[in-house]
């Protein structure tokens, strides 16, 4: 059986604003080069649920596939490092992009030339541009099932695929035959931490790389989204001190000043 996890590269979340520049022509946001990429969190999770499925599937293999541009090979291979076995890198500039459709095709056409996949998973969207659409996408172009949010994944007699969701007042249980898609979030839990054997081990093998010329991948369908104008939110505060001989005196300015700002007005009301 073979499970198949769909990975991203992003920018790390926790990467300083001032380490962060717009780029006004390509409408992207860039990181400088001493803050590197890291996988997409909620893709990790991705990862646990397979590594926690080959816990009771033994001879389950667990293939990791990203489609996009300059990948960080240290980062990636961390999916090897964790006891992912193989790790196929889909890359070429045109996958550096916000449209989900290319970045899904690629990754469609990519598990196809693989020999295809029993169970997809995928992480609930990525932590760059929040879309979410890829899962339902790659669904589609497959013809596969989907079910998505998963906390918890498990895979009866090979042949369905049982996940449980968060409710806000509740779970819920769903279920699918396989070949399905699978999104997971981030109740599911961390990513486990590779042991130092792991990662020397995963640091001399070599992804799989595949082009994209290679895949004969389908252009967008028309009409795509356009990103008109991307703009790094503008903030700052005035701040004003109220000066007097007596607090009674500065209560009364401060008031004033409230009022004239329009922050209070009489009676109580804001």
């Amino acid at each position: 059986m073979r499970a198949v996890v769909c990975l991203k590269q992003v920018i790390d979340p926790l990467t300083p604003a001032t380490s962060l520049a717009l780029d006004a022509r390509d409408k992207k946001i860039r990181a400088s080069a001493a803050s590197p990429p890291v996988i997409n969190g909620f893709d990790e999770q991705g990862i646990e649920a397979a590594l926690r499925l080959r816990e009771t599937i033994k001879d389950l293999e667990i293939v990791c596939v990203a489609a996009g541009d300059r990948f960080n090979a240290d980062v990636m291979k961390r999916a090897l490092a964790v006891g992912a076995d193989q790790l196929v890198l889909v890359q070429d500039p045109s996958l550096d992009t916000w449209n989900s459709y290319p970045i899904a095709a690629a990754l469609a056409a990519a598990i196809r030339q693989i020999g295809g996949a029993d169970l997809i998973l995928c992480g609930r969207q990525g932590s760059d541009w929040d879309n979410g659409l890829v899962p339902y996408i790659l669904a589609e172009l497959l013809a596969m099932p989907l079910l998505t949010l998963a906390r918890r994944v498990s895979v009866t007699d090979g042949k369905r695929v049982e996940i449980e969701r968060v409710l806000a007042d509740g779970s819920m249980t769903m279920e699918a035959a396989l070949p399905a898609v699978v999104t997971v979030t981030s109740e599911l839990g961390p990513l486990r931490l590779p042991s130092v054997a792991a990662r020397l081990s995963a640091a001399r093998k070599k992804p799989r790389q595949i082009a994209l010329a290679e895949l004969g991948v389908a252009e967008a369908p028309a009409p795509a989204p356009e990103v008109v104008d991307l703009a790094i939110p503008v903030t700052g505060r005035n701040c004003t001190f109220i000066e007097a001989a007596d607090g009674s005196v500065a209560g009364a300015r401060l008031a004033e000043t409230l009022l004239q700002a329009g922050t209070v007005r009489l009676g109580g009301e804001r």
